[in-house]
């Protein structure tokens, strides 16, 4: 298989000692991903089902880590066909507790990209 995870970025908002469970997010979504996708070839009819699919897969997990956490989850699937794709998000909020994870994975056909906001209650 040729499957690729993007190395590990940090927001310069999220600071070191934060209370945020990053490093669970990612391993939530890192399992997620693979497990939906299964090494499938882009097949746009299948791509709601894997959005939704992942989604309520990765959103049930992070309730399941019972954290103090309004989460909100996004994924974009698309063809690799060698595209760019280039997204911003900016969010107001406290740096001290509250964070987003985003995750990057591709196979030869497919690129997922996931990101997980989290605000604490």
């Amino acid at each position: 298989s040729n499957e690729k995870r993007w190395p590990k970025t940090r927001s310069m908002f999220e600071p070191e000692e934060s209370p945020f469970p990053a490093e669970e997010i990612r391993n939530i979504v890192l399992e997620a991903i693979p497990s939906t996708i299964q090494g499938a070839n882009y097949q746009s009819a299948l791509v709601p089902q894997w959005t939704s699919t992942l989604v309520e897969t990765i959103l049930k997990k992070l309730v399941a880590l019972a954290q103090p956490y309004k989460f909100i989850v996004s994924c974009t699937i698309m063809q690799r066909v060698g595209s760019g794709l280039h997204t911003a998000a900016l969010c107001l909020w406290d740096a001290t507790t509250d964070g987003m994870v985003t995750e990057q994975w591709n196979n030869d056909t497919v690129q997922v990209i996931v990101t997980t906001y989290g605000l604490q209650i």
